[in-house]
């Protein structure tokens, strides 16, 4: 009898995490692994990481310790550690851990079973060197049948002085409007209703394909993929993230207000309130064109809902710096904001300046910070207060099992009450009654229903 075949992936991070590891499940499954909840009834264990704050990074190395002891007494546990954090210590990681078996970058994440049959074959494998992106081949062991992420470009060749993603996820790279066609049907047929196109940097994406129109404009740009992929029978909302103000077009904004699958929610970091700021993290805009952008969207669609990262305690920032940032979130009041306090990473130029803040500022700030967005989202969920809006339901309140749970177009998480056997995947008009700042509440009205693609 052959002894069971278990992995457990524990992800940190972004979306685009979430994602390489759906795939590499995906590859997990295929190669006869099943999954397990409990990471020590696994045979091998996938740690995705994430290195954009010291405290997830952090995080890794503490489970990382567990597992360690685990294998002295279990020779057939495979460790693997994937992902950013990988790719920025490389082999460094086996220094400090020699238990691991196999060290990752982001790039590799569809190459790994032959890693593994290297590692399986009695080596210590260390992936991180540069490829050109391998098209994805395996289906992915997707965590939701309601929604998905496709991939539409990885890497990154913006230069912001805080971060770490170009360094550990590498160049742009797209992948061609027929591969992600392509996936996007193949989710439709599988019954999937809504795809979030994923994209470190999307508004870069297809600058790297080749082919420019007539008039001389870049024939592949995201707001041409979103016409080529818009009318994918079977998936009925789209959404995409995340954009990049020094790229964010009219054209863009006009395709959104356009075309009816493209959901009114538009994700676009500003990081700062303060010019001086921004240039110093060589963001390449100013808070005046951030507005104008914003400004644009809300012409051209007038509900959209508009989310942002900021990010607070940069190296340097006053507190009048610091203060144009609480303005520019009093102003525009966004519906959701991911804050951060800054935290100092390896290979990043800003991690070398002197002019670091302390701690106790950079939580204070953050605090302050976070009051203000709190206040401005409850005031933004009014708007929905008595109105009726089309939810697509993902999943079952695991608060309260007599609720069903889902987005709005503009992604508002939204309940009420309902049987999800019967209501998954579907889009259900709901009458909201009750608007708290990041959630609503609502009576169903009626479900549309769809037949099998």
């Amino acid at each position: 009898m052959t002894a069971p075949r278990r992995y457990h992936i524990t992800t940190f991070g972004c979306q685009m995490n979430k994602a390489d590891s759906e795939r590499m499940a995906g590859i997990l499954e295929d190669m006869g692994f099943e999954w397990v909840d409990d990471p020590n009834d696994a045979n091998i264990i996938l740690y995705n990481t994430c290195t954009i704050r010291d405290n997830a990074e952090q995080k890794v190395y503490s489970y990382l310790g567990r597992q360690a002891k685990r294998k002295h007494e279990q020779s057939d546990l495979t460790l693997i550690v994937a992902g950013c954090v990988a790719q920025q210590e490389g082999e460094a990681l086996l220094r400090r851990v020699p238990e691991l078996d196999l060290v990752m970058g982001p790039q590799h994440a569809n190459r790994l079973q032959d890693l593994l049959e290297e590692v399986f074959n009695g080596n210590q494998v260390v992936a991180t060197e540069p490829i050109h992106i391998v098209e994805d081949i395996t289906k992915p062991r997707r965590d939701s049948t309601v929604t998905a992420w496709v991939n539409v470009i990885y890497g990154c060749n913006e230069r912001c002085t805080y971060c770490v993603v170009p360094n550990v996820r590498g160049i742009e790279q797209s992948r061609t409007p027929e591969a992600i066609r392509a996936e996007m049907e193949e989710l439709a047929r599988q019954g999937y209703k809504e795809v979030t196109l994923l994209g470190q940097n999307i508004d870069a994406y297809g600058r790297d394909l080749p082919g420019v129109t007539e008039s001389g404009r870049h024939q592949h740009t995201l707001t041409d993929l979103l016409y080529y992929v818009h009318d994918v029978p079977g998936i009925e909302r789209i959404r995409f993230a995340t954009s990049h103000p020094r790229y964010f077009t009219d054209r863009l904004i006009r395709a959104c207000a356009e075309l009816p699958k493209v959901c009114e929610h538009f994700h676009i970091p500003f990081q700062s309130g303060d010019n001086d700021i921004l240039k110093a993290m060589a963001r390449g805009y100013t808070q005046e064109k951030y507005r104008r952008i914003i400004d644009k969207i809300r012409e051209c669609v007038p509900d959209a809902s508009i989310s942002a990262d900021a990010i607070v305690g940069f190296p340097g920032e006053t507190e009048d710096q610091f203060e144009n940032t609480l303005k520019l979130v009093e102003d525009i009041g966004f519906d959701q904001l991911n804050t951060a306090a800054y935290s100092p990473r390896p290979g990043t130029p800003a991690a070398l300046w002197e002019n670091q803040l302390s701690e106790e500022v950079k939580s204070d700030r953050l605090q302050r910070l976070n009051h203000l967005v709190a206040v401005k989202a409850a005031e933004r969920s009014q708007r929905y207060l008595g109105r009726i809006e089309e939810v697509l339901v993902e999943d079952q309140n695991p608060k309260d099992k007599t609720q069903v749970m889902g987005r709005t177009r503009g992604n508002r998480l939204t309940f009420f009450t309902g049987d999800f056997h019967q209501l998954k995947g579907q889009l259900v008009k709901v009458k909201i009654t009750e608007a708290r700042a990041f959630s609503l509440t609502g009576v169903p009205l009626e479900a549309r229903t769809f037949q099998p693609v």
